[in-house]
C-alpha cells in the first residue's frame, strides 16, 4: 500500500515542476541574478612583510633589470660640505709647557724658543698673505676684536640667541658650544682681562680648490670669568657665580678670505696636553623618603658629630 501511494506522489511532483517550467517559459519570467556591494574593510596602514622576502625581492628586481638591459643608477654614500668654514683647525698652534716661562739656559728652553722661532716665520708668511685679502688686518687690533667676538659669543650663548650666535661662531664650533645645553641654565661673565691678548698663531690654507683660501689666526687670551651651570630644576651642576676663576685660553679666530661678505668669527679653542683637569660635575639625587626617616636620618647625623660649645654656653 505504501509503495503504490509513493509513485502516486512522485508522479504528481514530477507533472506539477513541468507546468511550472512552462508556464514561465511562456511568461518570460526572468530571475535576477546575484548583486554584489562592495564593502569597505579596515584600512591597514603597514603590511608587515614575510621573512626574508625583502632580500629575495631586492635579488630578484636587479636580476630583472640586468636581463632587461637597464643599467641602475650607482649610489654613493655622500657628506654635505659646507665651504664657509674649515671642519678643523690646520696646523694648530703647540703652547709651550709652563706658558713659555722656562729659561733658555736649560735644554728645554732651548727647544720652546727653537720651536717658537720657528713657528713666528710661518705666522709671518701667514699673516702677509691675509693682508693681501683683508687690508685692515692688523695683529695689535685683531687680538682686541677677537676677545670682543669672544665675549659678544658666550653672551649670546647664555641668552640662547641663536642668530646672533650663527654671526659670531663658525658652523663647525656652534654644535660644540650649544650640544647639550638644551635644558640648563648658563650664567657666565667675563670679569677683567689680566694681560693684554695678543696673537701668537696664523695660517693659510687652500681647501676645495686652488685660490679658495681660509685664514685662522690663534690668539692667547687671560682672563678671570665666572661660570655656573644649572640643571633644568635649578640644582647647580657645575661652577659657582660668586668664585671668579682666572682662565687661559688659545682661541682660533677663522675667515673665509676669497668670500668679501667673509667675517672673523670663533671657530675652537685649543686646550694644551698640560691642562689641568676639568672640575667634575655635582650630580644631585634626591630621594623621596617618609618624613619620619628624614627626621631620624638628621637627628643621627646630629649626633654623630661632635658638639662645640663656646664659653659663655
Amino acid at each position: 500500500m505504501a509503495m503504490p501511494m509513493r509513485r502516486t506522489l512522485v508522479a504528481l511532483h514530477r507533472a506539477t515542476c513541468r507546468r511550472l517550467t512552462n508556464a514561465e517559459v511562456s511568461l518570460d519570467v526572468r530571475h535576477p541574478g546575484p548583486l554584489f556591494l562592495p564593502v569597505r574593510t579596515k584600512k591597514r596602514y603597514f603590511i608587515p612583510p614575510a621573512v626574508g622576502m625583502k632580500t629575495k625581492m631586492e635579488g630578484f628586481t636587479e636580476a630583472k633589470a640586468r636581463a632587461a638591459g637597464i643599467v641602475g643608477k650607482q649610489e654613493n654614500i655622500e657628506r654635505p660640505i659646507n665651504i664657509s668654514c674649515t671642519a678643523g683647525v690646520f696646523d694648530p698652534y703647540v703652547p709651550p709647557e709652563g706658558d713659555a716661562r722656562l729659561s733658555t739656559l736649560s735644554k728645554e728652553g732651548l727647544k720652546q724658543r727653537a720651536e717658537q722661532i720657528r713657528q713666528s716665520a710661518t705666522s709671518q708668511l701667514a699673516i702677509r698673505k691675509i693682508k693681501e685679502h683683508d687690508s685692515l688686518f692688523k695683529t695689535r687690533d685683531f687680538a682686541e676684536r677677537a676677545q670682543e667676538i669672544f665675549v659678544e659669543a658666550h653672551n649670546a650663548l647664555t641668552q640662547f640667541n641663536k642668530e646672533k650666535l650663527h654671526s659670531l661662531v663658525t658652523e663647525r664650533c656652534y654644535p660644540e658650544m650649544t650640544r647639550g645645553n638644551r635644558y640648563k641654565t648658563i650664567r657666565w661673565s667675563f670679569i677683567e682681562s689680566l694681560e693684554p691678548p695678543r696673537v701668537v698663531h696664523a695660517r693659510c690654507t687652500d681647501m676645495v680648490a686652488k685660490g679658495n683660501v681660509y685664514g685662522q689666526v690663534t690668539v692667547r687670551m687671560h682672563s678671570r670669568q665666572t661660570l655656573a651651570i644649572y640643571d633644568r630644576f635649578g640644582r647647580l651642576m657645575l661652577g659657582s657665580e660668586e668664585q671668579p676663576k682666572d682662565v687661559l685660553e688659545y682661541l682660533v679666530i677663522e675667515r673665509h678670505l676669497v668670500n668679501p661678505y667673509g667675517r672673523w668669527r670663533l671657530h675652537g679653542k685649543i686646550v694644551p696636553s698640560w691642562a689641568p683637569a676639568k672640575d667634575p660635575i655635582i650630580k644631585v639625587t634626591f630621594y623621596s623618603a617618609p618624613a619620619d626617616n628624614i627626621y631620624l636620618l638628621v637627628r643621627k647625623r646630629q649626633r654623630s658629630k661632635p658638639l662645640s660649645l663656646s664659653k659663655g654656653d
